[in-house]
This record gives structure tokens, C-alpha cells and sequence, in this order.
């Protein structure tokens, strides 16, 4: 599988949003990063849906959404609309995971589910692996960028990684939170084909994300 890196624009600088996505059109292989928080699930809050709308005017890249929301089931029919390629929601915040899954395949053409650096990928039954697109390992904790990485994620790659070899699967793992070029490696290494990095590409001084991408991928 090819390494698709996912800028998370909760990084970005807003006041510049055109000019920076512009400069993420040069960049290939990139999916956008784009955190949905409900100031409830997690403590933040983020952007919604007329922004989205804007960004995917601009953006030549697909949009990959991750879902920090209480009530993921709201946001299917809101965001139908808006062009999303994937969209992620969080494991602990589901009580019926099998039936929204079902209910986001009806729209989007990737689902994904997340699980905090505490949930253990045993918590979800074999069965569900073979309906999910994409498996989002948390490696800070969610709701704000620029944490520090939590190195015990990349045990949980390697298990996930092996869950996939062992039932033919082909689920992309993706790993959020801290992602630097010191740790990217060891992330691919164990499994993790989709990175997502956003303080570590848009603090780049000089405004050259190709480079910095290029370092994590």
C-alpha cells in the first residue's frame, strides 16, 4: 500500500486558509485532514459545514473526516452534501457501530472508526473489520493539536496490522496526533499506511509542506 499522508488543517493558519491550501494543490498524494469537534465529546470546537463547503472549493484533495462528536449519527445526513471521502467517527461515542457504519456507507465512499490511546483494539468484535475502510489510532489525546506522541501506539499498529493479515483485509491504518519525521517510520514500519501531521507540516517555517510531507512519508 502507498503512504497517504493526511495534513490536519487544524494546524492551519485560518486567516490564510486559500493561500494554504493552495500551496497543499502542489502535493500529491494527500488527503485533507479535517477534525469536527462538538465542544462536548471533546472540549474543543472546531469548524462545520459552511466552512467544508469552502474548502472543497479550493482543495484538489479528498477530504478525510474525523468525527470527535457525541452524536455521529446527526452529522451523516448534514454533511452528505459537502463531498467528504471518508468519514471517521469515534468508537466510545457508539452504542449501535454496525448500523452507523451501514448508514454512512449509504453516502460516503470511505468509512472509518477511531479509538482513544486507551481503547484497546480488542474492544471491537472481529466481525466489524471486514466493514470499515479506514482504523484511526489516536496517538495524543483528542481535542487539541500539538500534543506530544504516545509511543505505546505503535504496539497497537502492529496488533491492528496483524489483524489485517490474518482475516485478508485491506483497511488502511491511520495514526493521528504528534506525527514527526522521528516517528513516522517506526509507525510505517509496524503497519500504519496513513499519517496524519499537522503542527509538525504548517510550523514549517518557510512554507515548504512538500518538504516536510516528504520527510514523514
Amino acid at each position: 500500500m502507498s503512504i497517504i499522508i493526511s495534513p490536519s488543517l487544524l494546524s492551519v493558519d485560518f486567516l490564510e486558509l486559500k493561500t494554504e491550501l493552495e500551496r497543499l494543490n502542489t502535493v500529491d498524494d494527500l488527503w485533507l485532514h479535517l477534525d469536527i469537534m462538538d465542544s462536548h465529546f471533546v472540549p474543543n470546537l472546531t469548524f462545520g459545514e459552511p466552512v467544508l463547503n469552502k474548502i472543497k472549493t479550493i482543495s484538489k484533495h479528498k477530504l478525510d473526516a474525523h468525527f470527535m462528536v457525541t452524536n455521529p449519527d446527526f452529522f451523516v445526513e448534514n454533511f452528505k452534501s459537502v463531498g467528504l471521502h471518508n468519514f471517521t467517527f469515534h468508537w466510545e461515542a457508539v452504542t449501535h457501530h454496525d448500523r452507523l457504519i451501514q448508514k454512512i456507507k449509504e453516502h460516503y465512499p470511505s468509512v472509518g472508526i477511531s479509538l482513544n490511546p486507551s481503547t484497546p483494539v480488542s474492544l471491537v468484535p472481529n466481525y466489524i473489520w471486514s466493514k470499515v475502510d479506514l482504523v484511526l489510532l489516536m496517538s495524543v489525546n483528542p481535542g487539541f493539536g500539538g500534543q506530544k506522541f504516545i509511543p505505546e501506539i505503535v504496539d497497537k499498529v502492529i496488533e491492528l496490522d496483524q489483524i489485517r493479515h490474518t482475516h485478508n483485509l485491506n483497511f488502511q491504518i491511520q495514526v493521528d496526533g504528534g506525527i514527526n519525521e522521528q516517528n513516522a517510520g517506526y509507525l510505517i514500519q509496524a503497519g500504519a499506511n496513513n499519517l496524519v501531521a499537522g503542527s509538525y507540516i504548517f510550523s514549517e517555517p518557510h512554507k515548504n509542506y512538500s518538504d516536510r510531507i516528504q520527510k514523514i512519508r
